[in-house]
């Protein structure tokens, strides 16, 4: 990490990331982190693996990674989680992670995505109380 990199907070590292990719991905992203606010107002955003937004509470919720062609979203404990609108469409064979990777253009199912944020918090938390 470069020293003005360690200056920043993971909001301000994550606010650069969208507008350095300065198309659809960023906008994708963008949209994707404000639904996961609306999710879970208390959500903390962190930047970890040099370059990598990630939002947490009470333990990962999921990762925001950007790719030539997909903005891809990786829940880390996807595979414990209920997926009734079959969001997740990607890492489906893991034991633990699932993801869901977003396409230009693509719809998003903003109800569906917040249900997903609200359960991993929950899972979160009570694995946090034992």
């Amino acid at each position: 990490m470069t020293g003005s990199q360690e200056r920043k907070s993971a909001s301000e590292l994550i606010d650069g990331r969208i507008t350095e990719l300065g198309d659809w991905r960023g906008d994708m992203l963008g949209r994707l982190r404000a639904l996961i606010h609306q999710a879970d107002p208390d959500v903390v955003e962190t930047w970890k693996w040099r370059g990598v937004p990630v939002w947490e509470h009470d333990g990962m919720i999921c990762t925001g990674e950007t790719y030539k062609s997909i903005v891809k979203l990786t829940f880390a404990k996807g595979a414990a989680l209920p997926d009734p609108t079959r969001l997740f469409n990607s890492s489906l064979e893991g034991n633990t992670r699932r993801a869901i990777d977003f396409q230009k253009g693509e719809e998003v199912d903003e109800e569906a995505l917040k249900a997903l944020v609200r359960a991993a918090v929950a899972l979160n938390k009570s694995k946090a109380k034992r």
